[in-house]
C-alpha cells in the first residue's frame, strides 16, 4: 500500500532535480551573455569582484539559515580547500576577460573541454585508470576543439589560450571537488571557494576600477546578473541532492546549445559550420563519457575517508 506514494515522491523529487538543473543551465547561460554586454563598458575585474561579492552573501545565507558557521580552524583537508577556491577563481578570472574579445559560443565550447581535461589529469590527482574507451572520448572532444579554434576561424590568440586555461582550471576544481566528495559539507565548500575567488579578485578589481561607475540601471543589471550566477550554483547544489550526475551530466551541454542561441541572436556572432561541427563533437564525447561510464581502479592514493555520504558540490 505505500509503495505507490514513495514512487511518486522519488519520482516528483527527480523531476524537482532535473528542473533545477536547466534552470541552473539557463542561468549560467544568462550570466555568461549579460557579462558580455557589460563588458563593453566595464573592466573584467570589476565585474567578477561584483559578483563574487553576491555569491559569498549567498554562500553565508546559506550556512546561517542551516546553523553556526564553522571555524577555518576545525576544517579539514584546509590546503585543497584553498587550492579549489584558487582554481576557480582563474576560471573566472580568465573567462571573464577573454569574453571581452571571443564570441559567446566558440568560449562556451572551449570552456566545455573540461570534463575530457578532468580525463586527462585523474590519473596524476585522483589515482585513477583511464581505460580505452575514455581516451576515445578524449581523443574526439579535442578533435572537436581544434576545429573551433583553428587556423582562419579568426579567433583572437589572447581570448583562446586565456578559454583553455579555464578549461584546465575548472577541470582541477571539479577533481578536487571530488577529493573532497563526503568530507566536507558542499555548503561549506561553495563559501569556502566563494570567499576565496572574492579575496583573489579584489586586488585587481582595485587597481583597474571602472572609467565611469555604473548608473542605477546598470548596477540593478550588475547586481541581478551576479545573483543570477550565485543562484545558479545554488540550484546545482539542489539538482545533484535528488538526481544522480549519470542523468544530469548529459544535459550539461543544452548549456552549449543555449550560448550558441545567445550569441547568434544577442551578439550577432553565430559559429560558421566547422565550428559547429567541433561543439557537436565536443558535446558527444562529454555525453560518451557520462553515458558510458568505465570503472576506474584507484591505483595511487585513496580518497580521504569519509563520515557521511554527501554528494559532492
Amino acid at each position: 500500500m505505500s509503495a505507490p506514494p514513495l514512487s511518486s515522491s522519488a519520482d516528483a523529487a527527480r523531476r524537482t532535480g532535473i528542473a533545477c538543473f536547466l534552470l541552473a543551465l539557463l542561468a549560467n547561460a544568462l550570466f555568461d551573455a549579460g557579462a558580455k554586454h557589460l563588458l563593453e563598458t566595464y573592466p573584467a575585474p570589476f565585474l567578477n569582484v561584483m559578483r563574487y561579492v553576491t555569491v559569498t552573501t549567498l554562500g553565508l545565507a546559506l550556512l546561517m539559515r542551516q546553523r553556526r558557521l564553522p571555524a577555518w580552524s576545525t576544517l579539514p583537508h584546509k590546503p585543497i580547500l584553498l587550492a579549489r577556491g584558487l582554481a576557480l577563481a582563474t576560471v573566472g578570472t580568465c573567462f571573464m576577460t577573454a569574453l571581452i574579445w571571443m564570441p559567446l559560443s566558440e568560449a562556451t565550447a572551449i570552456y566545455f573541454t573540461a570534463p575530457l581535461i578532468m580525463v586527462i589529469l585523474s590519473p596524476w590527482m585522483l589515482g585513477e585508470r583511464v581505460h580505452a574507451a575514455q581516451w576515445l572520448s578524449v581523443a574526439i572532444g579535442l578533435c572537436g576543439m581544434l576545429l573551433i579554434v583553428r587556423p582562419g576561424n579568426a579567433l583572437p590568440p589572447l581570448g583562446t589560450a586565456l578559454m583553455v586555461i579555464s578549461a584546465v582550471c575548472y577541470a582541477v576544481f571539479q577533481l578536487l571537488t571530488r577529493r573532497l566528495a563526503g568530507a566536507i559539507d558542499p555548503r561549506v565548500q561553495y563559501l569556502c571557494a566563494a570567499l576565496t575567488c572574492l579575496a583573489a579578485t579584489l586586488p585587481p578589481a582595485i587597481l583597474f576600477p571602472p572609467p565611469t561607475w555604473p548608473d542605477a540601471s546598470d548596477w540593478l543589471l550588475i547586481i541581478g546578473l551576479s545573483a543570477i550566477n550565485g543562484g545558479a550554483q545554488v540550484l546545482f547544489l539542489t539538482a545533484f541532492r535528488h538526481v544522480d550526475a549519470a542523468t544530469l551530466g548529459p544535459l550539461n551541454y543544452l548549456q552549449l546549445l543555449m550560448a550558441v542561441l545567445l550569441s547568434a541572436t544577442i551578439f550577432h556572432r553565430p559559429p560558421d559550420i566547422l565550428a559547429m561541427a567541433g561543439m557537436v563533437m565536443i558535446a558527444a564525447a562529454g555525453i560518451l563519457l557520462v553515458k558510458r561510464p568505465v570503472r576506474a581502479a584507484r591505483m595511487a592514493r585513496p580518497p580521504f575517508k569519509t563520515s557521511s555520504p554527501k554528494d559532492p558540490t
